[in-house]
């Protein structure tokens, strides 16, 4: 357990977060390799069944990072993502999942450093939880039909 490196996917808004991010690289700010960016017009226009397709499709984590509160280039979207993020919340705990696993971040387009951070904060997060409960019932499942 100690070398697994989680799948972490990031919806990130064009405007913000996705900035965010290219500004770290443009700064040479390093966070982990294993976070996949997802860019998406308005972090509005991701749906729970998005964050849900990402876990089954094998990330251990999921984070939508949008627009700082109030600032949303499409006027409310980043709060509707907000609170499909804590639908999603509900329904992994309800699943028996730890809602950790998903999580919604504000940020500018010029917080490069913060994109990082948080980049890097949320792996370790997700790395403390382990593997997806998907992953590990998939792994017990093949090694059923083997032995």
């Amino acid at each position: 357990m100690e070398n697994f490196e989680p799948e972490i996917v990031a919806f990130c808004c064009h405007y913000c977060a996705y900035t965010a991010a290219d500004m770290a690289g443009s700064k040479r700010i390093s966070y982990p390799a294993n976070v996949k960016i997802i860019r998406v017009p308005c972090t509005g226009k991701v749906d729970a069944i998005h964050i849900m397709k990402a876990f089954e499709k094998g990330a251990d984590g999921v984070y939508v990072a949008g627009c700082l509160e109030g600032d949303c280039h499409f006027k409310n979207g980043n709060t509707r993502a907000s609170h499909r993020v804590e639908h999603v919340q509900k329904i992994l705990e309800d699943l028996g999942w730890e809602k950790g696993r998903v999580a919604m971040i504000n940020m500018s387009a010029g917080m490069g450093e913060r994109f990082a951070g948080t980049a890097l904060e949320f792996t370790e997060k997700i790395k403390a939880l382990g593997p997806s409960p998907i992953k590990i019932t998939n792994t017990d499942k093949h090694h059923k039909t083997i032995g």
